[in-house]
């Protein structure tokens, strides 16, 4: 079987996106953007139970897009670094135009301008 360095990139790439295909994921990373967040803020910022939670952070940290260090009783978490910001970003970008094709090719269906 292949170490993580040996496989093929594409098979990288996919265990990102995989990483990355829950909104709860998502939106811990957008907090994390923001600044580095203690885990009771982000129970609170998501809304969701602390063994969910828990998950969550164990698979972005594993793929490497947050790190975490104990302060004192609390465990802190942070981004790896800037790229996961612009990454964020780029997908953001990505979206709104995606969404602003989808919604001009529906006001041409409709005949609207």
């Amino acid at each position: 079987m292949p170490t993580a360095a040996e496989q093929p990139l594409y098979v990288a790439k996919a265990e990102l996106f995989r990483a990355l295909g829950h909104p709860t994921r998502i939106r811990i990373l957008e907090l994390l953007v923001e600044r580095e967040r203690p885990v009771s803020e982000l129970l609170a910022a998501t809304g969701v139970e602390a063994s969910s939670l828990s998950q969550h952070l164990a698979v972005v940290r594993h793929t490497g897009l947050a790190t975490s260090v104990r302060q004192g009783s609390a465990v802190v978490y942070r981004v790896s670094g800037p790229r996961v910001a612009d990454f964020l970003q780029a997908a953001r970008v990505l979206l709104a135009d995606t969404l602003g094709r989808t919604a001009q090719a529906l006001a041409d269906l409709d005949g609207t301008p």
